[in-house]
Parts: C-alpha cells; sequence; structure tokens
C-alpha cells in the first residue's frame, strides 16, 4: 500500500560495524519515554537513542509569535503587503526571504563546490524585493496573496515565506544562469547529510513548505459548496469565498502507522518487499489509519491484511513528517510501532505486498553494517550539484549499497532520513548500543 512511502535507502551512516555502532549512540539529543499501547494495565518503558527524524526540527517554526509580535504570520504579511507597493530598493526590517518552488521541487544550489568533504547544498532563498525584480523579468507579478508563511528568525530578524511559480516555465533558464535549479524533496532528502544540522534544518523547511504549497494547490475550491477559497493567515489556512458559507479549511494532514514486527521468541523480525521498491530493498509494514481506529488497531489490522501474522502488544516508539508523498497528500505522518506477534504463519496479500520474511536479528545486523549508507549519501549530494551546474547525472542509488568486496549486498534498508531504519537499527543493535533496553512495569494503581 505505501510503497510510495518507503521504497528510498540512502543516508549518511558509515559502512563498517564498529563505526555503525559509534553512529547509533549520538543519534539521540534527549533519551525518549516510550508508551505502552495496549489493552492490559502494564505500562512498558523504554529509552531509544534517535536524533531528530528528517522533515523534523523545522528551526523557524518552534513557536508560533504572538499577533502582537512584528514576526507573526498577520502582522509580518502587512509589512509584506507594503514592501511589494514600493519601488526603490533598499534594507527594511523584518527581512524577507523567499523560497521559489516549482511542480512540488524547490530552489537550491549548491554551497559547497570546493569543500574537502564533498558537495552540499543549500536552499536558494531570494530577498523578496530581488524576488519580485526577478520574477518580473519572466512576466511574473509577485502578489501577496501567492506567499505561504512559513515562520521567523528574531535574532536575525528575517520573516521566511515559499511561493509557487509552476506554471512559469520561462523561469528555468533565468534560474539555471544563477547557478540554481529546482529540485525534488526526495532527492534533498537522500542527498542530506545527516550530521549536518544546518542542512538538516533546511530539509525540515522545504518539507514544510513543500506540505504547504501542495495543500494549496489541491484545495482550491471549498469541499462543502464547491466555491472558490482564499488564503488567509498569511497563507496559514484557506476560507470559502461564499458568503452563505464561509467554511474554514485547514492544511491536511495524512497519518500513518509504520510497524516493525517482532517474535520475541525466535529473536527476528517480519520485514516486506513491495513490488515498487529497487531490488534488495526491505522495509517495515505501514497503512494509512482508517476513521473510527485507533493507531493500536491500525498496526494490528494492517498487519493482519497484509501478512495474515496476529499483533498482540503494540508498543510506540517515534513519529516523523513525511512531506514527500503523492501531492494529493501533501504531508503524511508516520508513527512508528514496535509490534509483538501472536502467530508466525506468513501468508502474502500479493495485491499489497510481493513478499514477506522473517528475518533474523544476526542477518539484520549484517545488512545495516555492510550497507554503504554514506556512499549513497554522496551520489545524491554529486547529482544536486550537477543538475545546479546543468548537468543532470543518473545514477541507481541501489547501486551503492555493496559490500567492501564489490559484491552486492544480499539486501538492503531505507536510510537514516526514514523512520524505518531507526526501527530496524533501534531493534537489531538494542544489545550493543545504550539504548532500547525495555523494562516491563506495572503502573500504579
Amino acid at each position: 500500500m505505501l510503497s510510495q512511502l518507503l521504497c528510498f535507502s540512502a543516508s549518511p551512516a558509515l559502512s563498517v560495524s564498529k563505526n555503525y555502532l559509534l553512529l547509533l549512540k549520538p543519534l539521540s539529543l534527549a533519551r525518549a519515554t516510550v508508551c505502552h499501547l495496549s489493552t492490559t494495565t502494564t505500562t512498558t518503558t523504554m529509552s531509544v537513542n534517535l536524533q531528530s527524524h528528517a522533515f523534523a526540527g523545522n528551526p523557524i517554526r518552534s513557536k508560533t509569535p504572538k499577533p502582537s509580535d512584528p514576526f507573526s504570520p498577520n502582522s509580518a504579511l502587512e509589512t509584506l503587503k507594503t514592501q511589494l507597493l514600493e519601488t526603490t530598493h533598499q534594507i527594511n526590517s523584518p527581512n524577507f526571504k523567499v523560497l521559489p518552488f516549482r511542480k512540488g521541487r524547490p530552489l537550491a544550489s549548491n554551497s559547497s563546490a570546493s569543500d574537502a568533504l564533498g558537495p552540499n547544498w543549500r536552499l536558494g532563498w531570494i530577498g523578496l524585493v530581488d524576488c519580485k525584480l526577478f520574477l518580473a523579468k519572466c512576466g511574473i507579478d509577485l502578489s501577496y496573496d501567492s506567499l505561504v508563511y512559513l515562520g521567523s528568525e528574531s535574532a536575525a530578524e528575517a520573516v521566511y515565506w515559499a511561493v509557487n511559480v509552476a506554471e512559469e516555465a520561462n523561469l528555468v533558464p533565468e534560474i539555471g544562469a544563477e547557478k540554481f535549479c529546482f529540485v525534488e524533496l526526495r532527492t534533498l532528502m537522500v542527498a542530506t547529510d545527516w550530521d549536518d544540522q544546518h542542512a538538516m534544518g533546511e530539509l525540515a523547511i522545504a518539507g514544510h513548505a513543500r506540505a504547504l504549497l501542495e495543500w494549496h494547490v489541491t484545495s482550491r475550491y471549498c469541499g462543502n459548496c464547491g466555491g472558490k477559497t482564499v488564503p488567509m493567515e498569511a497563507g496559514r489556512r484557506k476560507q470559502c469565498v461564499n458568503d452563505l458559507c464561509k467554511k474554514r479549511v485547514y492544511p491536511r494532514i495524512d497519518p500513518v502507522v509504520i510497524m516493525l514486527v517482532i517474535d520475541k521468541e525466535n529473536d527476528r523480525v517480519l520485514l516486506s518487499h513491495q513490488s515498487r521498491f529497487v531490488p534488495r530493498l526491505w522495509s517495515c509494514l505501514a497503512g494509512f489509519i482508517e476513521p473510527g481506529e485507533s493507531l493500536e488497531e491500525a498496526v494490528r489490522r494492517e498487519t493482519w491484511e497484509e501478512t495474515s501474522i496476529e499483533v498482540g502488544e503494540v508498543v510506540y516508539h517515534s513519529s516523523q513528517p513525511w512531506p514527500v508523498g503523492p501531492s494529493s497528500m501533501p504531508c503524511q505522518l508516520m508513527v512508528g510501532f514496535f509490534a509483538y506477534a501472536k502467530s508466525l504463519e506468513i501468508n502474502v496479500d500479493k495485491d499489497e505486498l510481493e513478499d514477506a520474511k522473517w528475518h533474523s536479528r544476526e542477518d539484520v545486523k549484517k545488512a545495516l553494517m555492510v550497507a554503504e549508507y554514506k556512499k549513497a549519501q554522496q551520489t545524491a549530494a554529486a547529482k544536486v550539484t550537477q543538475m545546479c551546474k546543468g548537468v543532470e547525472k543518473g545514477q541507481s542509488l541501489s547501486a551503492d549499497f555493496n559490500v567492501e568486496s564489490g559484491e552486492l549486498a544480499p539486501m538492503f534498508f531505507p536510510g537514516p532520513f526514514a523512520i524505518a531504519h531507526h526501527l530496524i537499527s533501534s531493534w537489531a543493535f538494542q544489545d550493543s548500543v545504550n539504548g532500547f533496553q525495555s523494562q516491563p512495569k506495572h503502573a500504579a494503581d
């Protein structure tokens, strides 16, 4: 069901076992308490080491300014309207920065082509006045209602906006002349250096922006009366223009459960392969939550429907925003769980999966330790560099997952940008890393 969510597999990790274990330890900024989600009265606590997931930890929206704050959405919008009317090129406060998108792709550029550590990317922020002049050259009139508020940074006196320029084909050669390019968010996701907190923050901003802009495209008309909708509150919501309706519309989020099914007695996990996956890629089961069911019920239902495995205990792990799905669902929320199997015989639903198998802890460890996630990340980063230079180089990311002898790894998993990777790796190395130690504790009466 969710092959489009789970079939990408690269990002920085190290390709030998000793270094991979060293990578796992700093993956946490804090020790997380994991709640037990079952129908019993037992509470399970678990400490898991993990860093903020990709697309989480947005540095410009940690909190929304109060309405009286000049950086708040409505206050910033009024200032924006004034600045758009100005004809002089002068420095204003707050400093407005705009991130253009085209067909869901943010503007980006290579930031360190000569850096010894290898190429990296940055978002193509453009000052409001420069953006207005640049778009005017392409015949585009930048209006305030086309801009969407993303957040602010009070220390830098900056407010950040996004704009969709999807229909403007003339913009592409103009952008290329400035060594910028519109890059698929998935490509940037894979190309992001996991250890680079600034790049991770940029990725989170781009994900938030894409989710909002794609939602604006899919919510142009009111679902209640069919009337046209217009942006409100600097693009943070929309409203129907029909005076008899005036329905408020808010950004859509589609929750998805993703679970690592565990056979505790035999020390193995259930992993699936979908027909759309690249060869040798295995991942967790996943599925959308249906109306009227709890998260735990969704985990049990999806596991049963896809593999005929019955699940008992369900334990929450973490969650991850996922703004790289289809445009019809601009932002999924991946909610991750460990699910403990009550039955073991697999019967695969071929309409959902190509295959599903039990994999031992040793096999999973080996696959994690030999897969060259760092190499795949560097390949994607080099692709971004080539694109910004005007030359796009094709490369199969799955080809980067081989063992040191040069042979193909027998299997690999989604890279550290995906919550599936952290579900799998935290289980695989629960005895090797000081994290993920489950001790059932009875709740106090």
